[in-house]
Formats: C-alpha cells, sequence, structure tokens
C-alpha cells in the first residue's frame, strides 16, 4: 500500500512540475504582454474543458482539464482587431520580446532545477583525471593522471556532464585485432577477470585483507602491462601479475590464459585533446572500456578513469549551476543540430509518450534508492524538457514561437508586416507539419514499448 501512495504521490509530483514548465512558458508570455500595455484577454493552464476559473480586470484566468499545455490568448494575435492595446499594433521590438520571453523563462526555469539539483551534491566532478579502474583501455591509448580534458570526440569539453554526454554519443568503430593496445586491453581484462572471479565467489570466504593485498597486485600489474611497448612485455607482465594474484587467494593448481587475437575488434574510439602541465597534447585513437552485454548484439561503453572533485563551497555551487545548465543547452542544441546532419536518426527522438516513459524508469529507479533520488531524478527529466522546450520553440519554424519571431524579424527590417493571411497560412502549414511529426514520434515511442 505504501509503495503504491509513493509512486501516485511521484505522479502527481511529475504533474505538477509539468505544469510549472507550462506556467513559466506561458506567464513569460503574460508578464511581458501586460508590461508592454498588451491585453491579455485569457490566461490557462491546461487544455480542453474548463474546470474552474475566474476573471480579474480584462483577463480571464482558467485552469483546464487536460495538463498538457495552457495558453496566453492576447487580443489581435491571431486575428485582426482595432484595439489600440491588440497584440499587432503594438511596437515590434515590444512584440519580440513577447515572443522570446516564453522560451527565456523555460531556460530561466531550468537554472533554477539545476540549482535545487545541484546545491544537494556533497561534492562536484572535474574534467582531470585523478587515476584510471584496473581495466582501462584509455590508460594504455596515452591518457595520463592529471590530464584535464578539453577535447573529447570533437565535442568541447567545460564539464564532466558534456564528457558523459560526448561518451554517450560514441559510436563504435572496427580496429586491427592485431594492434599492441588490443592486445594490452587483453592483458589487463585477464588480470581484472581473474580478480573478479575470486571476490565474487559466494563459496569463497576471503578476509578483507586478502582482497585489499589482491587488488593492490591487480592494480600494479595493470600499470605495468600499460606500460609495456610490446606484446612480449604485456604477456610476460600479466603471466607474472596472474600468477601473483593467484597465490594470493592461496589457488596452487591454476592455468594462465592465452590471448587470442582476432583480424579486428569493436572499439569505441577518438583522438582526445588534454592540457597536460602547461601544454595543450592531442592524442590519437584513444579507446574506452568497450564491452558487450549478453542479452545485446551491440557493444557499450564505459568511462574507464575516474576523475578530480571539485570542493562544494557558495561560489561552486553558483558556479557548477550556471557551467552544467550551459551544458544541458549545448547538449539540445547539438542534438538538434545532429538530426539535421544526420548524425542522429529519428529514432533517437522522443515526444511526449517517451517522455513519460523515462521519467517513469528514472522514478523506478530512484525509488530503490529513496524517495528522494525518485524526486531528483525526476526533477533532472524536467529540467531537460523546460531547456528542450525553450530552445526547441525558438527554432525558425512555423507556429513555432522563433517562425513568429522571425516574420518579427523581417518586419522590423523592412518596416513592413508580412500580411496576415499569408502568416496565417504558413503557420497553419506549419502547424500541420508539426503535428504529422508530433504523430509518428508517438507511434514510434508506442511501438517501441512493445
Amino acid at each position: 500500500m505504501v509503495g503504491v501512495l509513493t509512486e501516485i504521490a511521484l505522479v502527481i509530483i511529475a504533474v505538477l512540475l509539468f505544469e510549472l514548465l507550462i506556467l513559466f512558458h506561458e506567464g513569460g508570455h503574460f508578464l511581458t504582454a501586460k508590461k508592454s500595455g498588451v491585453q491579455v484577454n485569457e490566461f490557462s493552464l491546461g487544455m480542453g474543458p474548463k474546470i474552474f476559473g475566474f476573471k480579474k480586470g480584462e483577463t480571464q484566468y482558467s485552469f483546464r482539464l487536460f495538463p498538457i499545455g495552457g495558453y496566453c490568448a492576447m487580443e489581435g494575435e491571431d486575428d485582426e482587431s482595432d484595439n489600440p492595446r491588440a497584440f499587432t499594433n503594438a511596437k515590434v521590438w515590444k512584440r519580440m520580446i513577447i515572443i522570446v520571453a516564453g522560451a527565456f523563462m523555460n531556460i530561466v526555469l531550468g537554472l533554477l532545477m539545476m540549482f535545487v539539483l545541484v546545491v544537494q551534491m556533497p561534492i562536484y566532478s572535474s574534467t582531470t583525471i585523478s587515476d584510471f579502474s584496473a581495466n582501462s583501455y584509455s590508460a594504455n591509448c596515452g591518457l595520463e593522471k592529471g590530464d584535464k580534458i578539453l577535447k573529447f570526440n570533437n565535442y568541447d569539453i567545460v564539464t564532466f556532464q558534456d564528457l558523459s554526454f560526448a561518451v554517450a554519443t560514441m559510436k563504435p568503430v572496427e580496429v586491427d585485432g592485431h594492434s599492441v593496445e588490443i592486445y594490452k586491453q587483453d592483458c589487463a581484462n585477464e588480470l581484472y577477470n581473474a580478480f573478479a572471479v575470486k571476490v565474487t565467489d559466494k563459496k569463497a570466504d576471503y578476509s578483507e585483507k586478502t582482497i585489499e593485498k589482491a587488488y593492490s597486485i591487480l592494480l600494479d600489474g595493470c600499470n605495468k602491462v600499460n606500460q609495456s611497448n610490446t606484446k612480449a612485455q604485456a604477456k610476460a607482465q600479466m603471466e607474472t601479475y596472474y600468477g601473483k594474484i593467484q597465490d594470493t587467494f592461496g589457488v596452487e593448481n591454476y592455468k594462465i590464459p592465452k590471448i587470442k587475437e582476432k583480424d579486428s575488434r569493436q572499439r569505441f574510439r577518438t583522438d582526445v585533446i588534454v592540457e597536460r602541465g602547461n601544454q595543450v597534447v592531442t592524442l590519437k585513437d584513444v579507446d574506452l572500456f568497450t564491452y558487450l552485454n549478453t542479452d545485446e548484439e551491440k557493444p557499450s561503453v564505459s568511462i574507464d578513469f575516474y576523475v578530480e572533485g571539485i570542493e562544494k563551497n557558495f561560489l561552486t555551487v553558483l558556479q557548477q549551476t550556471g557551467l552544467q545548465t550551459v551544458s544541458v543547452v549545448r547538449m539540445v542544441w547539438t542534438s538538434l543540430a545532429g538530426l539535421v546532419t544526420g548524425k542522429f536518426s529519428i529514432t533517437d527522438v522522443s515526444g511526449p509518450v517517451g517522455a513519460a516513459t523515462a521519467i517513469t524508469k528514472v522514478a523506478s529507479a530512484g525509488l530503490e534508492n529513496s524517495f528522494l533520488s525518485a524526486f531528483n531524478n525526476i526533477l533532472y527529466m524536467m529540467m531537460l524538457i523546460s531547456i528542450n522546450l525553450g530552445i526547441f520553440n525558438m527554432l525558425p519554424f512555423p507556429a513555432l514561437d522563433g517562425g513568429r519571431f522571425l516574420f518579427l524579424l523581417i518586419e522590423a527590417v523592412f518596416r513592413k508586416p508580412i500580411p496576415r493571411k499569408a502568416e496565417a497560412v504558413i503557420n497553419s502549414i506549419g502547424l500541420g507539419l508539426l503535428l504529422v511529426f508530433i504523430f509518428l514520434i508517438t507511434v514510434k515511442d508506442i511501438w517501441q514499448l512493445f
């Protein structure tokens, strides 16, 4: 019963946060319209039949049944009006401010949500490498402790969030399976597996001291493998430390594995630019840890190094809030550009159904830890949606705020408005295309559910 009530509470929170997104967006239009002297006929939260409302001054305030949107209906916004306070009769610069205010407020809300998330973190992640995982691939490809990552996968890195996005958008490539780097990776994997098999053996009962000693040997062995210049050196180091690990766990009869080479292997490989000391260094063909889950056909990637922490204080809270919000804005712009250039496909896009599914998944994952964790996961998703909404709305496409801003920009340049009938036709066509696009994305999202 408690679990059901918790899930209901999270659904209510998600709906309220979504309505907050709409309130900020439409509220931006509303406040700037009022300040500009434009008459607002109705301000509505929700769509469909009106549940309740009230009128204050010239404006009707409504709350409607379906929490899927809202609107700020201004006099003369879509129809001709002789009212001197109609939207169309306001100075063009005022109309431009009114139009961009909605998207601007969505970015502001995203910033506020990011602050709520950031202020809870005990420490922040930098982009400077502090250490490597035991079976790190990047460690034998040139990365070193102390390197500050500046560019990864051709993406500028300012925050760890940038790095996560750059890694998430990498594609696996076929590489030479006989290279020294691949051989060293396999050697390090064998050492790691030798350690992991013993530690995860439920029948065994090794002391913490034994496990710590074996792990220290594992790290030392992997470092020696990574520093090898030839396959023979890597093999010798692997065999030596494989035996040391087995001896530590008290294993007498063991067989040292042989490295099986293949003509080609799949790796997540890219060039990396780092700041090393006072120099900027470009590293070619850096691999990240690449693995294949048993239930997947395509390999997955993992960041195989650790980064230094950034101490939390008043200044770093504000700094990280701003930097991480900028990172999300860049991520959205890059994703939209990727759709246009073909880097991402339509299957990478999600609509309302996909977003709701993602929110459900992150909320469920968060509940495994705590209610606060689930709330923060939902808040993070809403922050992404808010910034997405702000940026997407300002695209110069008919029916969007960006399309209307473009018309106003043309009017400001040529000092003559586009005919209302022509604007209405263009916006109707744009709206139709958007609805078709949303329908196709929704069908895709539903299909993926099953």
